[in-house]
């Protein structure tokens, strides 16, 4: 980590976009396999992330894969900047309030943490429900983003920028269960080398303990996947939340209609499960997953390369301050 905060937050926030706009189109796939619904007619139903790519590809080209990708990586950005800011703040302020000295536990980090991506969630939902509207809608009826921000004012007020908001704040528990995934995997990992390094010696299992970054790496892919399959449900649930029916559904009964309507996460997985079973929790799982590993591992490679440059560009700008000249005073 760099000595420069606001340097640490401008690379991971470039890292995030980077790496979010190599993996958009799992992104788009995901978010498809998660809203679609035999009852719409017309619409497409994609057997797998595979089919959904090739479909996607060839009725709408590079334009559906990548749809919705402006307000993506802004609220990519948004939700960067906005947890950094309110961590900061909520970390200062217990720092504040404890003994010169103390450590903070994990689990007050973790909580911290989760505080933080609640109030973030708070700011940067409405650019998630845009997203969602843009990449689900039919090539026929997207929008930019402006126009999905005022037809989303004009049909269902201001609340519903907010659609899927409570899933939401269930979900800030999900790197507080990716932590406990790590730690749990990290122990049977040691555990395991120290029990294949013991006759080696003392030496052996000293290099048993430490963990090198490929391996980091590889127990964080497995603890993020863990944590993934059990807070996945409402993920999708969020997503459905924040999806909007396309206009041929005008043509469905209203029994139908309605059933395409949603009061809460907890509907949204009686209805899914009620036409879909259990597997439809899951829609867009292995797709989810792919590209959160993915994303960590671009982020994993590059993160360094651009907090490098970013410190370089601060340190270039810090300069060009110090060299310019001084109005006198008249």
């Amino acid at each position: 980590m760099g000595k420069n905060p606001l340097a640490d937050a401008t690379a991971g926030a470039a890292g995030a976009v980077f790496a979010n706009s190599l993996v958009f189109p799992l992104d788009v796939i995901k978010t498809r396999l998660q809203t679609q619904n035999k009852l719409v007619k017309g619409s497409e139903v994609y057997k797998s992330s595979v089919d959904a790519f090739i479909r996607i590809f060839q009725k709408e080209g590079l334009a559906g894969l990548y749809s919705g990708l402006g307000a993506g990586l802004f609220g990519t950005v948004a939700s960067a900047f906005s947890y950094f800011y309110f961590y900061s703040i909520i970390r200062a302020k217990h720092v504040a309030s404890i003994p010169v000295g103390q450590e903070i536990s994990t689990p007050v980090e973790l909580l911290m943490g989760a505080l933080a991506g609640a109030l973030c969630q708070l700011f940067t939902l409405p650019i998630a429900v845009i997203t969602t509207r843009q990449q689900t809608a039919p090539a026929d009826e997207r929008e930019s983003f402006y126009k999905t921000f005022q037809g989303i004012l004009e049909r269902e007020g201001p609340q519903g920028l907010w659609k899927g908001f409570k899933a939401s704040m269930i979900l800030c528990s999900n790197p507080a269960i990716t932590y406990g995934m790590f730690e749990r995997c990290k122990a049977i990992w040691i555990k395991r080398k120290l029990a294949a390094a013991s006759v080696v010696g003392a030496g052996g299992a000293a290099a048993a303990v430490a963990l090198g970054s490929g391996e980091v790496f590889l127990l964080g892919a497995l603890s993020k996947t863990l944590a993934t399959v059990v807070t996945y449900p409402y993920i999708m649930a969020k997503v459905r939340m924040q999806w909007a029916p396309p206009k041929s559904v005008s043509d469905l009964s209203e029994t139908d209609q309605l059933s395409l309507k949603y009061k809460g996460s907890v509907d949204v997985l009686k209805k899914v499960f009620a036409t879909d079973g259990i597997m439809g929790w899951y829609k867009g799982m292995q797709t989810q997953i792919v590209k959160a590993v993915l994303c960590q591992a671009i982020l994993f490679v590059s993160r360094e390369e651009f907090l490098k440059y970013t410190l370089l560009l601060f340190a270039l700008v810090e300069g060009k301050k110090k060299v310019l000249p001084v109005s006198p005073v008249t």
